[in-house]
């Protein structure tokens, strides 16, 4: 018997995990760039303020577009607008990062924060929603609440400026980039 959604007798929430799980390598590819991204930042300790920029800009629009990939990619499901949500952001945020590369150490940083608390709260939105579907969504609702935790301190702390935050930065992307990995490790089990 079939339902409005094309795939036999699953809802919603078993379509968009088929759609992560189909689509597993690119939350691992997300989670890869999220850690190149924080060695990156440790790496090159005395970053100038523009190359952060660069830096953070290539990032967010390669999380973005994954993100994007991940969510047109879904087929049939329904509820991976979150995603797109998430992917959207992202690219925004690289776009400006780009285009406005003069930006202060503090704007940065509050575009930096915003774009964590955004994401962060969309992922932890599709989390919930996905709670009834997989065993591990506290994963991705960890990854969400670490990036909005991450945007409020940084938007708390904006006249650190950029170089003395940028341990934090890195900190926050070799951490998420891990939860995304070992997400998209365990979502690539429910691929078979």
């Amino acid at each position: 018997m079939n339902n409005s959604y094309g795939a036999g007798n699953l809802g919603p929430g078993a379509l968009v995990l088929h759609s992560l799980a189909k689509n597993w390598w690119m939350l691992l590819l997300r989670g890869i760039a999220s850690i190149v991204f924080g060695i990156l930042a440790f790496t090159w300790p005395g970053i100038t303020v523009l190359s952060l920029i660069i830096l953070y800009g290539a990032y967010a629009l390669v999380d973005g577009l994954f993100a994007i990939f991940a969510a047109i990619s879904g087929g049939a499901a329904t509820n991976r607008w979150w995603l797109a949500v998430v992917g959207i952001v992202g690219v925004l945020a690289g776009i400006v990062a780009f285009a406005w590369p003069g930006l202060t150490a503090v704007a940065l940083l509050m575009l930096i924060a915003a774009w964590a608390i955004v994401s962060g709260i969309f992922e932890i939105i599709g989390a919930i929603r996905l709670r009834n579907e997989i065993d591990n969504e506290w994963m991705l609702i960890l990854h969400g609440a670490i990036s909005v935790l991450f945007g409020i301190f940084v938007w708390m702390q904006p006249g650190e400026g950029a170089l003395a935050i940028i341990w934090v930065i890195g900190a926050y992307a070799i951490i998420a980039g891990v939860i995304l990995s070992i997400l998209a490790i365990r979502l690539r089990s429910h691929a078979h």
